[in-house]
Parts: C-alpha cells; sequence; structure tokens
C-alpha cells in the first residue's frame, strides 16, 4: 500500500509539474511578440542614440552648458537630471532613459493584466484552475515569464551599450535599471489583476500608479526641496542610481526590493481569492443605472464615458505642466541656441518663443489620443472574443450599425482629448504670464487630429481583417510614426524614409499655419481605412 501510495504522488507531481511547463509555454507564446518588440526599441533607441552622439552633440557641451542645464528646473523637470552628459552612455540614459522605461512599464503592466485577470475574464482559466495547479501557482507561472522577457530586454539594452563602446559599469546598470522598471510594472498590473475582477479596473489601477510614479519623478527633479518623491517612485530610483556616473547602488537595491514585494503581495493576494473573483469587488445590490441604454450610440458613450475621464485625467495634468514650464524652458533655449538645435534634432524645432514651444510639444499629444483611439476600437474586439457582444448581435443590431456608433463616440472623445490639452495648456500658460492666446492653444492642440484620427482608421481596418491586433495597428501610425521621425532626424536618414511618417507632415500650430493638404490626406486615409475595415467587420464571422 505504501509503495502505491509513493507511486500516485510521483504520478501527481509528475503530472503537476507538466501542467506547470504548459503553462510557461502558453504565457511565452502570449506575450513573445510584444516581448520582441519591446526589446529590439529599447536596444534599438540607445544604440543609436550613442552612435550619433558625436555628430550631435560632439563637444560642444562644456561645464557651462552642463551647469546651465542642471539648473534649469523645466530642463530637470521633462527629462531628468542631467547627469554626465559629457559621456555618450550618460547622454543616452538621460535622453531616453525615462522614455524607455515607461514603455517597458507599460508593456508589462498591459501584457499582465490581458494574460491573467483577462484571460481568466474570458472563462479560459476555470479548467485550468480545476486541475492540479492552484491559482497562485499559475500567476507565480505567468510573473516569471513576464519577469524573463523584461530582464531580457534590459540584458540586451547593456549589450547593445556595450557593443556601442560605452562603460561596462553604466551599461550594465541602465540595462538593470530598465529591466526592473518593467518587472515593477508587470507586478504592479498582476497585483491589480488579483485586487479588481475585471481587467478593466486592474489595468486602469496599474495605469494611475504608473502616471503617480512618473508625476512623482517629476516633481523630483523639478524642485530641489521634494527631492525625497523621487525614492518613491522606480523612475525616480532610477535616476538617482545615476549610470556613467556615481553608479549608485542602493537606489537600485530600492528598486529592486519594492519590486519583490509587489511580486510577493501578487502572490499572497492570487491565494486568497475565487477564480473570476477579487478582493475589491462592487457591490452587488447597488440600484440598476440604465441611463444612456435606450440606443445604440447611447450605449456607446456609456461605455467610453469612465476611460474618457481617465485619459483626460492624465493628458491633461501632462498639458497643464507644459504651460506651467513653458517660460522657464523658452527663456532657457532662447539662451542657449546649441540646446536648441539638439532638440530640433530629436524632433522638436522652434523651441524659442512659446508658441513654437507648445507647438512642437503639441505633436506629442497624438500619441496618446491616437492610442486612446487604438485602445477603444480594441474594446470592441475584445467584447467579441469574450462573448459580450453575442446576444446584442442577436437581436435587430446590425455589425455596422455598432461600428459607425462606436467610431463615432471615439472620435468625439478624441477630439474631448485634443481641446482639454489645449486649455489646460492655455491655463498654465495664463498661470506663469507666458504669452499665449486660447485660440492659438486651442488650434495646436486640434492640429494633431489628423494623426489621431489617421490611428482610429487604422484601428478600424485591423478590426475587420485582423482582430488580434487591432491596438498594435491602430497606434502604428502615431507610435511608430513618432519613433520614425526621431530616428530619422538623428540618424540623418534619406529624405524619403523621413516622409513615411505622418510627424514630418505635422506643421508646428500655432508657431506656423497648418498643413491643410497634409491633413486633408491623412483625413481621406483615415477614411478609407475605416471603410475597407468596416467590409471585412461585416463579412467575417464572429470570434468566439
Amino acid at each position: 500500500m505504501i509503495a502505491v501510495d509513493a507511486g500516485a504522488g510521483h504520478q501527481l507531481r509528475l503530472a503537476s509539474h507538466e501542467g506547470g511547463q504548459a503553462v510557461l509555454g502558453l504565457v511565452w507564446r502570449q506575450v513573445r511578440r510584444g516581448a520582441l518588440i519591446v526589446t529590439a526599441v529599447t536596444a534599438g533607441m540607445s544604440t543609436m542614440v550613442v552612435a550619433t552622439y558625436t555628430s550631435s552633440v560632439g563637444d560642444t557641451l562644456d561645464a557651462a552648458a552642463l551647469a546651465a542645464l542642471a539648473e534649469n528646473p523645466a530642463i530637470r523637470t521633462l527629462f531628468g537630471d542631467p547627469v554626465a552628459l559629457d559621456d555618450p552612455g550618460g547622454f543616452t540614459v538621460w535622453r531616453t532613459g525615462t522614455v524607455l522605461g515607461v514603455l517597458l512599464g507599460v508593456w508589462g503592466l498591459l501584457t499582465a493584466t490581458r494574460v491573467t485577470r483577462g484571460e481568466e475574464d474570458a472563462g479560459r482559466w476555470d479548467l485550468l484552475a480545476a486541475g492540479r495547479l492552484t491559482v497562485t501557482s499559475i500567476v507565480a507561472r505567468h510573473t516569471a515569464v513576464l519577469a524573463a522577457a523584461l530582464l531580457a530586454a534590459g540584458l540586451a539594452t547593456a549589450i547593445a551599450l556595450l557593443a556601442a563602446g560605452t562603460a561596462v559599469a553604466g551599461a550594465v546598470l541602465h540595462g538593470v535599471c530598465l529591466a526592473l522598471i518593467g518587472v515593477h510594472f508587470a507586478a504592479a498590473g498582476t497585483l491589480t489583476a488579483q485586487l479588481f475582477a475585471s481587467r478593466g479596473a486592474a489595468t486602469g489601477a496599474a495605469v494611475a500608479l504608473l502616471g503617480a510614479g512618473l508625476l512623482a519623478r517629476m516633481v523630483g527633479d523639478g524642485v530641489d526641496t521634494l527631492g525625497w518623491l523621487r525614492w518613491l517612485s522606480p523612475f525616480g530610483l532610477a535616476t538617482l542610481t545615476q549610470p556613467y556616473a556615481a553608479n549608485r547602488i542602493l537606489p537600485l537595491t530600492v528598486l529592486a526590493a519594492t519590486t519583490v514585494v509587489l511580486v510577493f503581495a501578487a502572490l499572497v493576494a492570487a491565494g486568497h481569492r475565487d477564480v473570476r473573483g477579487g478582493w475589491l469587488v462592487p457591490p452587488a445590490g447597488r440600484t440598476p443605472r440604465v441611463w444612456f441604454l435606450g440606443s445604440v450610440p447611447g450605449f456607446a458613450a456609456r461605455r467610453l464615458a469612465r476611460p474618457l475621464l481617465g485619459w483626460a485625467a492624465g493628458v491633461g495634468a501632462y498639458y497643464l505642466l507644459i504651460g506651467l514650464l513653458a517660460g522657464s524652458m523658452t527663456a532657457f533655449l532662447a539662451e542657449n541656441q546649441r540646446f536648441a538645435d539638439l532638440a530640433a534634432q530629436a524632433g522638436f524645432a522652434g523651441l524659442g518663443s512659446v508658441e513654437g514651444y507648445v507647438g512642437a510639444l503639441f505633436a506629442l499629444l497624438a500619441i496618446p489620443v491616437g492610442v486612446f483611439a487604438a485602445v477603444r476600437i480594441a474594446a470592441t474586439a475584445a467584447d467579441e472574443t469574450e462573448q459580450r457582444l453575442t446576444l446584442l448581435y442577436a437581436q435587430p443590431v446590425t455589425r455596422v450599425r455598432l461600428l459607425v456608433a462606436e467610431v463615432a463616440v471615439t472620435g468625439v472623445g478624441v477630439l474631448l482629448l485634443a481641446v482639454i490639452a489645449g486649455f489646460l495648456t492655455w491655463v498654465g500658460c495664463a498661470a506663469v504670464d507666458a504669452p499665449l492666446r486660447f485660440d492659438a492653444a486651442l488650434a495646436g492642440a486640434v492640429n494633431v487630429l489628423p494623426i489621431a484620427l489617421l490611428c482610429l482608421g487604422a484601428a478600424v481596418l485591423a478590426l475587420g481583417w485582423v482582430p488580434r491586433a487591432v491596438t498594435l495597428v491602430g497606434a502604428l501610425p502615431a507610435a511608430g510614426g513618432f519613433l520614425l521621425h526621431v530616428l530619422a532626424d538623428s540618424a540623418g536618414a534619406s529624405p524619403w524614409v523621413g516622409r513615411l511618417s505622418p510627424f514630418s507632415h505635422l506643421a508646428p500650430v500655432p508657431d506656423l499655419p497648418p498643413n491643410l493638404p497634409a491633413a486633408a490626406a491623412m483625413l481621406a486615409t483615415a477614411a478609407a481605412f475605416a471603410l475597407l475595415g468596416a467590409v471585412g467587420y461585416r463579412r467575417r464571422d464572429l470570434r468566439g
């Protein structure tokens, strides 16, 4: 009997091990494409900046120039504390560190909530959790794969910096910082996926944590008396590490410790909840809310309202800060022409005046607004996959009618985001007596709408023909276009390469008049994409 029990126990352990291996393989298949993309972007951008350092910066960053940078609060707030800019590696960390950290953090948290709470909401964990694997072990395996993918991105960046000839200690520290930021927010996304019973709420909470961390870094770098805030932010801790300069280990240790705490908290939370449940569950006995449910457009508007508020808060806060920094930034660049030239090489020309400054930074507005449009159409694809639209389509409601309502309401949301950004930029400028008219601020913000609507059209096209890649395809005109624009300018690529980006055809309004022919061409392209997407959406089968 003892031998039989021992053999049975061995078979159970073997089956559990094989099941765990299968889960690891499944998670890798779910995340590998995005992991390879973010790894290529982080390593490639870092290598490109190092390679172009001599030609773009050279020996112009003397002691006086570095002192001027360090003393300007606007520079520190937007880009971080300028340290070791006379070193190619240090300059690369300063120019790309926060951007790449945000990229890895956003990818980590979005992927974490998608492959954990998203898969669980869709019912694909029911049988898995009913087997020999506990929810805790399933979550642990998902976290391990995500951590390995992000650590690989950091390792690839360190290797790229070493291959470009930068110092070993700085390259390794910078790669570890980027990897830990990504793992930190992946763990945060995994934790919120255990606390909240829906993917949308989990993602929103994790994004809010990232935004708070970025804001703490910006305030800590910009205001000397609040420098301690950097110790509360993963981005601030990465800044305090100072790769290629002091090479501090303590901030890196704190970042690693907080990441481990988040991972441990996520695993503990996973072990004390039901499948498809969460720690924070909305009350079941609330009064029914039927507002806006009487029509298809009303239903689309209701679905948009809460996400729009979150995006408006984030975008509005950033552009309010841009307005508040307008006077300091333009005065600095007007007195330091070399830095204005460097900014122009990075895609931000005309920063010496307030209108040129806001016109250049309004170009960045196309990225969050375009991604917002893509994410909203991706929500329709997710609802279809998770069968929430099945009963709706069983009613006398055609797919095209629902799609038109979603696209129209999303377009209104895109317009509102642009208007809010323009308004709060004007408020910020007015607070510091920077000369910017309200109509000029509004015109600069609205000027990016063609790119955002191009994202909306591309997302609809993907919904009709490649519904698994709606967010990626939809975000490509804005995020990919801006990256191409910056890389083409920095690397001195052929002019035709830069013209492939819609940003090369975007005039810096209000500093210059809008490029109306280019705007019309982008709007026509967006309409064509949307029409082709609607045709494909109407013809294909529903996803189950």
